[in-house]
């Protein structure tokens, strides 16, 4: 399952950005937990600093990067499930298939 993580950098995180732009990068490869993968990070303009998409077998796993991305980042994250929009199909529907999910931008599918 994909988690999107909106990332908002403390002002010792901005500090550490500026003095290393691949800081967000560093601190994304430097967290390492078995089943979960990071998909990418982006910067972004607005209320976010950065943008971040993982994948993890469940919200418990999910949580415990989100929280060792965060100590790494200097930052406070907001982590949400992303749901697949084929998952919103009414349960009885017989073209919903809960074993797939749609793949993200630029991403093939298996």
């Amino acid at each position: 399952m994909q988690y999107i993580l909106l990332v908002r950098l403390s002002p010792e995180g901005i500090d550490a950005t500026l003095d290393n732009p691949r800081a967000p990068l560093e601190a994304e490869r430097s967290v390492s937990m078995p089943g979960v993968s990071a998909l990418g990070i982006y910067a972004v303009l607005g209320q976010y600093d950065f943008v971040a998409i993982i994948d993890a077998p469940d919200n418990d796993a999910a949580a415990r990067w989100s929280i060792a991305f965060a100590a790494r980042i200097r930052g406070e994250i907001t982590t949400m499930p992303a749901v697949p929009i084929s998952h919103l199909e009414g349960p009885g529907d017989p073209n919903r298939s809960m074993e797939s999910s749609e793949p993200l931008p630029g991403q093939t599918s298996n």
